[in-house]
């Protein structure tokens, strides 16, 4: 009788370390995937902010080629205008 109740209490043993076992690996299953969700909405937010920064420094740059730009032609056809005065005198 002692024997029923020795393996009774092993599988009753067995079986109540295999569900703690199940909920451990289900709680990390969890933590595993809320650190993996963290980092990827945080590397979502580094690719927007670097490209948003891009393009930023893109429109600037293109600001400041379209304004040379313009000013070199502008004061290439005032040069010209003014040269083209003096010899019309």
């Amino acid at each position: 009788m002692l024997g029923g109740l020795g393996k009774l209490a092993a599988e009753g043993l067995a079986h109540r370390t295999e569900k703690a076992t199940e909920g451990a690996v289900h709680a990390v299953e969890e933590v595993v995937k809320e650190v993996v969700d963290h980092a990827k909405q945080v590397g979502e937010k580094a690719i927007a902010d670097a490209l948003k920064k891009a393009q930023e420094s893109g429109d600037k740059v293109v600001k400041e080629v379209t304004e040379t730009v313009t000013n070199t032609v502008t004061n290439a056809v005032t040069h010209a205008a003014e040269g083209l005065g003096k010899l019309g005198q």
